[in-house]
């Protein structure tokens, strides 16, 4: 598998139907969603052997674009993938702003994906001599809009969060059916989110989401050693939104009496952004056995959080750093 420089990938309009956006990159060229296409060898599809990003855009700039790839680069290099060897860092950022431009995209989603790319049916990952690159730019609504008022319902998942010691969730990689399934168990129950709990049932995070609780006009949220991502947004949260309104923001372990005791509860993420919940429901083999009501809508500090997090990035300042 050959990769082209972003420089070299056809021109958008030699290759792009009007019906058939968004133009995707793949390993060196830029096509319709429906050319879009990868080897059936590509270890990142027969094991799940890669990793990714999530990025938002906003007007038309990168949010928090230097964060996200060094959690790339960095995730890369836990699983033994020396992607800067492949493609340096300034060729992956050229990738994502040109499938950006291409798109027409000014606000959205890029979902950027490096696989260990085509090698055997083996498991053997130095096989595969050259990564797979992939990136989609495209929009996004995890959530409806109407719930960043009212608060969003979530269940506690009675899956565990998959321990550090098997497979570090700091390291974001294609293998997701942990959360995959945790999901599931929210979907049964017609919720859109689930709380997970780490392997020795303290919190964790959310199948796609870290949580915070607010607690007498603070939050906090657990530290990252309790095995979860290490958001972006949590972290933007944590040490400049909260800080720029005075409110005392910190890590600490929590259980899950400390949640449902929480004055408000909210979850952070570049898809979700900020978003309040409102309702916890516990389930046995998916009859609801609890509910606890946390608030009746948005709380206070959520919402201060949430609008400040929205003029930051509607603002003419969005931080690519």
């Amino acid at each position: 598998m050959t990769q082209a420089s972003p420089e070299t990938a056809p021109s958008p309009s030699t290759v792009n139907p009007v019906d058939d956006r968004p133009l995707v990159y793949v390993n060196g060229q830029l096509v319709p969603r429906s050319q879009a296409a990868i080897n059936v060898f590509d270890h990142g599809l027969l094991y799940g052997d890669g990793v990714f990003e999530g990025i938002r855009v906003y007007r038309g700039r990168i949010f928090k674009l230097q964060q996200h790839m060094d959690r790339l680069y960095r995730s890369a290099a836990a699983i033994r993938l020396d992607l800067e060897k492949h493609v340096p860092r300034d060729k992956m950022i050229a990738i994502q702003r040109r499938c950006v431009e291409a798109n027409e995209l000014t606000d959205g989603y890029i979902r950027l994906v490096v696989t260990r790319g085509v090698g055997t049916l083996g498991l053997h990952p130095f096989k595969c001599p050259t990564p797979g690159i992939i990136c989609i730019a495209d929009q996004i609504s995890l959530y409806p809009p109407e719930l960043y008022k009212t608060g969003m319902r979530v269940v506690v998942a009675n899956r565990p969060r998959i321990p550090i010691a098997n497979l570090d969730p700091r390291v974001k990689s294609l293998n997701y059916l942990n959360n995959v399934l945790a999901k599931i168990e929210a979907i049964d129950l017609d919720c859109l989110e689930v709380i997970m709990l780490n392997n020795v049932g303290r919190v964790a995070e959310c199948s796609g989401d870290n949580i915070f609780i607010v607690k007498d006009g603070a939050i906090v949220t657990p530290p990252t050693d309790e095995g979860i991502l290490e958001g972006i947004t949590r972290r933007f949260v944590l040490d400049t939104v909260a800080p720029g309104l005075g409110i005392p923001a910190e890590e600490k372990r929590l259980v899950l009496d400390d949640v449902l005791g929480a004055d408000e509860v909210f979850l952070t993420g570049s898809a979700a952004e900020i978003i309040a919940v409102t309702q916890i429901d516990q389930h046995i083999d998916g009859e609801v056995t609890s509910s606890h009501r946390i608030s009746d809508g948005e709380g206070p500090i959520t919402e201060k959080l949430r609008k400040r997090f929205r003029e930051i990035v509607t603002s003419d300042m969005v931080p690519e750093d």
